[in-house]
């Protein structure tokens, strides 16, 4: 049986939080160096509002990944932008969950009216740039060296794929 890509519900709380905190403490994927608790999920979802917030439940029933997509800003002459955010177990890369996950958020956030989609990546995780680039984002922008983590600088790197 295959994984399920699901909307999240507010049971996913705690699980939603553990794959944030692997993040947290093990990469630059996540900006944070704070772990956060199952309270997360409610903090998501203020930053999402209506839009979905997804979960990845693998065939034992065990939540490996989420999703976001939110609002790029609260004008609503840029409704037509969101962003995105992702973050799949490492045991769980490498098998198309990732190429699924997106498909799932290209076609829900076209049904929202959204035609562009941004993702915020920190320079020091080449494997998200290099994903999305393998699905039609390109760099729109840069913010250099405004992060600081693990006593390390990085860019903040924008990418845009257009749906």
């Amino acid at each position: 049986m295959p994984h399920t890509i699901r909307l999240a519900t507010e049971n996913d709380a705690p699980a939603i939080a553990e794959v944030f905190n692997h993040y947290i403490t093990n990469s630059f994927a996540a900006y944070s160096e704070t772990p956060v608790d199952a309270q997360f999920l409610t903090r998501l979802r203020t930053l999402t509002g209506a839009y979905p917030i997804y979960v990845i439940e693998s065939p034992e029933h065990a939540v490996v990944g989420f999703a976001t997509i939110r609002p790029y800003h609260f004008a609503d002459t840029l409704r037509r932008a969101a962003e995105i955010a992702y973050f799949i177990l490492p045991e769980h890369t490498g098998h198309g969950l990732g190429a699924r996950l997106l498909a799932t958020m290209e076609t829900d956030a076209k049904s929202l009216g959204v035609d562009t989609l941004l993702a915020s990546i920190s320079s020091r995780n080449e494997q998200s740039i290099d994903f999305h680039q393998q699905h039609g984002f390109v760099e729109c922008g840069r913010f250099r060296r405004v992060g600081r983590k693990f006593g390390q600088d990085y860019d903040i790197v924008w990418m845009q794929k257009f749906i």
